[in-house]
Order: C-alpha cells, then structure tokens, then sequence
C-alpha cells in the first residue's frame, strides 16, 4: 500500500522581545519547506545574516522534488549562504563577526529531510510525547556530552549561549547536521530559536503543543511564555502539523522576523502580564527597561570564538596543556588599549596566573581616529587565525580611520564659521560704539 499523501499546516511567529531593540531571527514556513536561524553579531549584521539564510532556502520551498534530493538541496543551500556571508564580511568590515543558526525541513511526499546548524531547536509531538529531534551544537551540550556537567547544570552555566558552529564564519565547520524521517500524520513539529528554548521548559513547551489545536493560536502561546519569561531575547517559532493532503487551501508562505518587511516592530501588546510588560517597554521614560543598544553590546549568544577559547581551556586542564598551548599560539587577535590598537598573539583567556596571550605591537592607530562602530568593536577581541590575517584587519583599520579623517576634515570645512563671525562683529560693533 502506497504511503498516505500529506502536507504541512503551519504557522510562524516572530517577535523581538522585551530587551532588544531589533529581530535578528528569521522564519519561513511553507507548504513544502519550514527554516528557522538565529542571527548573530549584535550591531555586526545578524539580522543580515539570518536573513542570507533564509534567502538561500527558501526557493526550494516553491518547486516540489524527489526524495533522494532533499539533502544535498538543503546542504548547498547551507553552503552557499556560508559563502556569501564569508563574502560579505569580507567586502564590509562592519559586517566582521556576523553569523546565524539555521535549522531547515524540506519535504517530498511522506519523506523529511532535515538540515542543522546552531542551538536553534526541533521539537517533534508525536502521540502526545515530546522529543528534542536536534542536538545543540554549544559548548554546553559538549560539556553535557562528555560527562562534565549535568543537563540541569547546563541551563543555568554561564556560557549557555555560546554556540561551536554556525553559518558565516569562516573558522566554524559549515556542514550541517542532516537526518531523514517519515512525515507522519498527526505529527507536529516545533522549530524554535532559544529566545524560547532557553526561557521556557520542555514540560511547558510540550503542554503548550498538546493544549492548542490550531498551530497560529499555539505559535502565539508559545511566544506569550516566552515573554512572561522575561522576554530577554528575540523570540522565534514554527508549529507544523502534518496532515493530510487536500490539494487546495492557502499555501502562501509566511516570513517572519529579520527577513520580513517590518524587521524592527516592537513587541506586540498581548494581554496579560507580557502585553504589560511590553507596553512598559515601549513607553516614552522606560529606557532603563529597553536597552537601546543591548543586542549591539550584549549579543544573545557569545562570539564564535568563546567557545573555541573554553574547548582549548578545557582541554589544556584535562592534560593536552601542550597541544593546547601551542594551537593557542597561531592565533591572534586585535583589541582597543589605552587608547591605542593593539595586537595580541594567543588568545584571550588565562588558566589562574598564565595568561594565553601576549601583546606583540602597539600600533600607531588611535580609537580616536576610528569611526565610532570600529571603536566598539574593538572593545571585544578581533581574533583571526594568522598574522597575516590580522595585519589585513588592521590595514582595514587604518584605511577606515583615514577615511574617516578626510570625512570630519570636509564636514568642519562645509560648516559655516558662524561662532567666530558672530564673535567678531560684537567685538567690531563694541570698537564702533567706543568710537
């Protein structure tokens, strides 16, 4: 007997939370093709870059395909927007840093494939029982995996956010994680970032999927939990249910987040104690509750390199201090210091008295002559993996703060000298009245 036809019923919502002043997650849900990322970066473009991800997927989304082409579809697509963001940071320095999560399912027939990078989450009900589908590409979950901490422990460690790979950094291994599964009616998936993963529990999260029928009104309560959670970072989630195929009804994909129109709009006023606290957030007087700049300087997940850093520490402590040491030694990184670039060999860690990295030249660039986005970033490490690598930066560097000079020199040369001239017809007119 041939397999029953099916589809997804779905829906997908996003939102920015209660301490960020932009969405940098990203989702689409479709007939055929569900993708969620989670950008990074904070004021480095991870909104651009969930977006890139969710560029390059969704197009798959719109053509039906045979089973046996669902993988290398969505590993090229992985690939392919891997390069593009390793390309665009490149051209654009702003952009150094940028990176996102992405978790996709594409589908033909009954077949699932599915494709992952990141800590976003999968989430499979079946028969009323939740499975965690995924499994985290974290420090945490390496941690958890190798004995040294417990489950429980790792969701209140301070590095639960720093993830070990990614899209868009050219470090990070880009090759996702790839299953394929039967889609099984009466199944519903749950694809989510850890604006609520991270927020709320496994328990609530699976009693939440089996209270509401309808996925748009279960997307909406799972947003809402996550709010009353404290809605400290963007918050994404897809809920699809695979039923049976109808061959009519409205297929039109939804796009939420970063990679729809209205990027920037405020958290929605819900009722309940997460609509008030979301209006609090917006009113005018409330900035010591909104940080305007929180996801510039406190990004939701650490840098790529954070936990490079804790799984070379980590190492060095279980007994590969050499080796450790050694890798430690071909990096370098870039960091603002007493008013001057300064560049480091290492890495920016120590283990009690030994510190892993050493300044070897203090440039003759300034912060001061910085635009004021290099300026912060440089108030973080800018490792790179070679010297040549950094001394490339660093010439960025220098190009950008000559720009910079030339820009200030024109705009005080444009601006009329009114202060001086008004000063000087007083002290004419003040001679004249003398006179």
């Amino acid at each position: 007997m041939a397999p029953p036809n099916v589809e997804f019923r779905y829906a997908a919502r996003s939102d920015i939370g209660l301490k960020r002043s932009s969405n940098q997650d990203s989702g689409y849900a479709g007939h055929n093709l569900l993708v969620l990322a989670d950008g990074m970066g904070g004021a480095a473009g991870g909104d651009i870059a969930s977006s890139v991800a969710v560029a390059h997927l969704a197009p798959l989304g719109l053509e039906s395909h045979s089973a046996d082409t669902l993988l290398p579809l969505l590993r090229q697509a992985f690939l392919d927007a891997h390069a593009e963001l390793l390309d665009r940071s490149t051209r654009e320095p702003e952009l150094t840093g940028l990176g996102t999560t992405c978790i996709a399912i594409l589908r033909s027939g009954n077949k699932l494939a599915m494709a992952h990078i990141g800590d976003s989450r999968a989430y499979l009900l079946r028969n009323g029982q939740l499975a965690q589908i995924t499994t985290d590409h974290s420090f945490v979950q390496f941690l958890v995996s190798q004995g040294e901490i417990t489950p429980e422990e790792a969701l209140d460690h301070p590095q639960r956010n720093a993830v070990t790979k990614v899209l868009g950094y050219n470090e990070v291994d880009a090759i996702p994680d790839e299953t394929v599964r039967e889609a099984v009616e009466g199944d519903r998936w749950l694809l989510c970032s850890d604006g609520l993963s991270g927020l709320v529990s496994d328990d609530t999260i699976a009693q939440t999927l089996r209270d509401y029928e309808d996925p748009s009104e279960c997307a909406d309560a799972l947003i809402d939990l996550a709010l009353r959670a404290g809605g400290t970072d963007n918050v994404t989630c897809i809920v699809a249910d695979v039923v049976p195929s109808t061959g009519g009804g409205d297929t039109t994909p939804q796009i939420v987040g970063a990679a729809a129109i209205d990027r920037t709009a405020p958290s929605r006023m819900g009722p309940g104690a997460a609509g008030r606290a979301a209006a609090l957030s917006t009113q005018p007087g409330a900035s010591d509750y909104f940080d305007e700049d929180a996801d510039a300087d406190e990004p939701a997940r650490a840098r790529w390199w954070t936990p490079v850093i804790s799984l070379i520490v980590t190492a060095i402590v279980l007994g590969s201090g050499w080796l450790g040491y050694t890798w430690a030694q071909t990096q370098f990184y870039v960091l603002g210091s007493q008013g001057k670039v300064v560049i480091y060999q290492g890495i920016p860690q120590s283990l009690g008295s030994w510190e892993l990295s050493t300044p070897v030249e203090i440039t003759d660039i300034s912060l001061e002559s910085l635009p004021q986005v290099e300026r912060e970033r440089l108030q973080e490490p800018v490792m790179r993996s070679s010297r040549d690598e950094i001394d490339q930066y660093v010439m960025q560097l220098r190009e950008a703060a000559l720009k910079h000079a030339q820009h200030t020199s024109a705009t005080t040369y444009l601006t009329p000298p009114t202060t001086p001239q008004s000063d000087a017809t007083q002290q004419s007119g003040g001679a004249r009245g003398n006179g």
